[in-house]
């Protein structure tokens, strides 16, 4: 997603500070960021099959999408969710037999398609905010919403075979939507015991990396985060320390203080979530060489490999 947008409005100038991640990456994943350089040095393709593998074993990777042009815009209103967007297949036995993950692919490849529906505005308990946005794209055109939509599937793949329930908060198979509030009624209403949206960066060129983006204490109206702001930082310390593992990206350069974590009480997803949740912002489509790697059906396996990867170790403790 990109920060010019409703939902998503650049976060305030921080004081420099490290966070927690700092440590906690250099006690998951010591050699991830020599890893990095390498692959900065070599090119940074993104398709090589990448030595790190750990708790969820890894899938064929699924069909990728073609580009297709969609511009940065944003916006969006609420349609009727469909069976399918709610529904998983039936569990499989194993480790996380009982769990329920809800993934939210950032935006819908149609929402340019209905701009007055999504200039709606809905209440996101500090403010109201238009419903939701087009989310951004590269600069050859693959739009975000196609990119979410490819790793949210991949993600599913990779979980239920590990025995969850897997829920999505849109599969395509709506004309626009969910907005902001119906995106963190899904996880809630299901009960999710981890939600992670998914979203790539639309920031200016030269700015790369991860970013993970964490719920901060909201008491005002109807959002109340205070119960989830621990967990929710504990799931986006996973999913961000495990993302360097198997990608091999680095953390954001632009955001977080280099930590690959962000705090923020804007985001209607985040403070009307009554579950863990987090954010993930993949990478920035408006850079050059995180586009190669965004528009990569190899590397996008390895995102969902790694986000993957950080549910399970937050949900198994």
């Amino acid at each position: 997603m990109s920060y010019v947008g409703p939902d998503f409005e650049p976060p305030q100038p921080r004081r420099s500070r490290r966070g927690p991640l700092t440590v906690a990456l250099a006690a998951l994943v010591p050699g991830a960021l020599l890893g990095w350089l390498v692959f900065e040095t070599v090119g940074g393709s993104g398709d090589g099959d990448g030595s790190d593998r750990a708790t969820v074993r890894s899938s064929p990777p699924a069909k990728s999408d073609a580009p297709t042009g969609t511009d940065d815009g944003k916006q969006q209103g609420a349609a009727p969710t469909s069976s399918a967007s709610a529904s998983s297949a039936p569990a499989a036995s194993g480790p996380l037999k009982g769990k329920v993950v809800v993934i939210d692919p950032g935006h819908n490849p149609d929402n340019f398609q209905h701009t007055s529906e999504i200039n709606r505005k809905v209440d996101i308990g500090t403010n109201w905010k238009e419903c939701d946005t087009t989310g951004t794209s590269t600069n050859d055109g693959y739009a975000e919403a196609k990119f979410t939509l490819d790793v949210a599937h991949r993600m599913r793949t990779l979980l239920e075979e590990q025995g969850a329930t897997v829920k999505l908060t849109q599969d395509g198979d709506r004309p626009y939507g969910p907005c902001v509030d119906e995106r963190a009624r899904i996880g809630n209403e299901a009960k999710a015991d981890a939600v992670v949206s998914i979203h790539a960066d639309g920031a200016g060129a030269g700015n790369r990396g991860f970013h993970v983006i964490t719920p901060g204490p909201v008491h005002s109206g109807t959002a109340d985060t205070r119960a989830i702001v621990a967990p929710s930082r504990d799931l986006g310390e996973r999913v961000a320390g495990r993302f360097v593992a198997v990608t091999g990206s680095a953390p954001s350069d632009y955001v977080g203080d280099g930590t690959g974590l962000v705090t923020r009480k804007d985001l209607g997803g985040l403070n009307l979530s009554t579950v863990p949740k987090v954010f993930i912002e993949c990478g920035n489509m408006r850079d050059s060489k995180d586009a190669a790697l965004l528009t990569s059906g190899a590397w996008r396996q390895k995102a969902a490999q790694g986000i993957s990867e950080g549910i399970v170790s937050f949900l198994r403790g």
